[in-house]
């Protein structure tokens, strides 16, 4: 159970934990195997990337390729941009964005291709019959195997990026981002197939293959494949939530939304099956309201992030780490759009960054302490604690001024009245804090100088 942090000391070193403490060869010896690993990941991918390509390219041709990727790469901007948007409340790391649509877009595909080819090719050697191993291989072979390629990546960064994945909008954003990347690579495949088809029947404009697929895949469903996956992401989220002792709801949480996102994926592909206007009623009827309800969800989780946010951070600041202000100035994202605007306007692009970090850090902050009241936290609690203590402390002196700006020009015009701490949003923004000074620092390796001071 977490209890409220001590009053500010002097941090004692950089951030590290366990190895700062460590033996010169475990120092050197984990950067090594961690430049190994990744070289190894990176290798795999790009592998993939120039094998997935290259079979695309073979069954499409050259032009055809070159075709469906401008096509393709259309709704790939928004779609990553959307999910960026619900992950601005704790934004995660960027390489884990770039591994998800790396995977998804290279090793997901890949596996995809080689399994759905054997498999709808076994089962039409067993049956004799191809058209019926087409249509399983559809509705049942690719559903499976492709969702369970595309989650493989959501349980990598579960697994060895546990600290960038601590709740369900995380899981949201891994898979949304890793099915990007699939359909991606997929639309390359069907609108280059479609335009080879158009090449060979001289057909061209609306009535075009190429136009009619464009319209489906492009314009009327870009969301589909995120949407499966996010189901899986959904139950990886739900169980980063769950505490370690919990590991029973830990595996079938995921197991189950993997069942659910392979469910709607075989509902979606064999919609052609249900009639003429199967696609349109399987559309309708499903698939937009499962849109806008997931949709709801993430955005009803953002906001309660929010208010953890705005729950947690007070304690930091009676303990001295916060200023007053800074608990209702991070758990509005005006205020914190707000604070950055001001640090760029007067200090420059770089102070902008800091500020951005200073706030996902305190967020990070915020979730670590939600989690170790409710026993959930894990034995490193403390260490990590102190890790983002520390790095708020060397951001303070640009982040301080651009965050107390914010929260003085956001703070609702309201009575001040009694609070168990100091702090804002529905207590408004007093004019004369009665909080205590800050104490007086040590020499340190953290600088003096306020860049918003001339």
């Amino acid at each position: 159970m977490a209890t409220c942090p001590p009053y500010p000391t002097h941090p004692t070193g950089p951030p590290g934990g366990a190895l700062r403490h460590a033996h010169w060869w475990q120092r050197w010896g984990y950067p090594l195997w961690g430049r190994v690993r990744y070289g190894a990941l990176i290798t795999l991918l790009a592998l993939s990337g120039l094998v997935i390509f290259a079979l695309v390219r073979e069954q499409t041709g050259t032009q055809g390729f070159l075709v469906g990727l401008g096509l393709a790469v259309l709704p790939v901007p928004l779609l990553i941009a959307a999910f960026r948007w619900l992950d601005r409340v704790e934004p995660g790391p960027w390489r884990n964005l770039l591994f998800a649509f790396a995977w998804g877009a290279c090793a997901a595909t890949l596996i995809a291709i080689v399994a759905n080819s054997f498999a709808t090719r076994w089962i039409a050697t067993a049956t004799a019959d191809p058209s019926s191993a087409d249509t399983l291989g559809a509705t049942v072979i690719a559903p499976v195997v492709e969702e369970s390629a595309k989650a493989a990546a959501v349980l990598l960064v579960f697994l060895f990026r546990r600290r960038d994945f601590t709740g369900l909008v995380d899981g949201v954003v891994i898979a949304g981002v890793t099915a990007t990347g699939f359909a991606f690579t997929e639309n390359i495949l069907y609108l280059g197939t479609a335009f080879g088809t158009d090449q060979l029947t001289g057909d061209s404009g609306i009535a075009s293959v190429t136009a009619a697929t464009f319209f489906v895949r492009i314009v009327m469903s870009p969301f589909a494949h995120p949407l499966f996956t996010v189901l899986s992401g959904i139950g990886f989220g739900i169980a980063a939530l769950s505490g370690d002792r919990q590991r029973r709801r830990r595996v079938l949480l995921p197991l189950s939304g993997l069942l659910l996102a392979m469910g709607m994926h075989a509902m979606w592909n064999g919609s052609s099956a249900f009639g003429p206007y199967g696609f349109f009623a399987v559309y309708a009827a499903i698939m937009v309201p499962a849109f806008g309800l997931l949709t709801w969800l993430v955005i009803w989780t953002r906001q309660r992030e929010l208010r953890t946010v705005r729950e947690e951070l007070p304690a930091y600041a009676v303990a001295g780490w916060l200023t007053p202000g800074e608990p209702f100035a991070l758990s509005s994202m005006r205020a914190r759009r707000l604070a950055r605007q001001y640090a760029r306007r007067h200090a420059g692009k770089r102070a902008a960054r800091e500020v951005a970090q200073y706030e996902a850090y305190a967020t990070s902050l915020a979730f670590l302490r939600h989690r170790g009241r409710r026993g959930r936290a894990g034995a490193d609690f403390g260490v990590r604690e102190q890790e983002l203590l520390q790095e708020l402390w060397r951001r303070r002196e640009v982040a301080r001024p651009a965050l107390d700006h914010a929260a003085r020009a956001t703070a609702p015009p309201v009575p001040v009245v009694a609070a168990p701490w100091p702090m804002y949003g529905v207590y408004g923004y007093p004019s004369q804090p009665t909080y205590q000074p800050y104490p007086a620092y040590p020499a340190g390796p953290y600088p003096a100088h306020n860049p918003y001071r001339s």
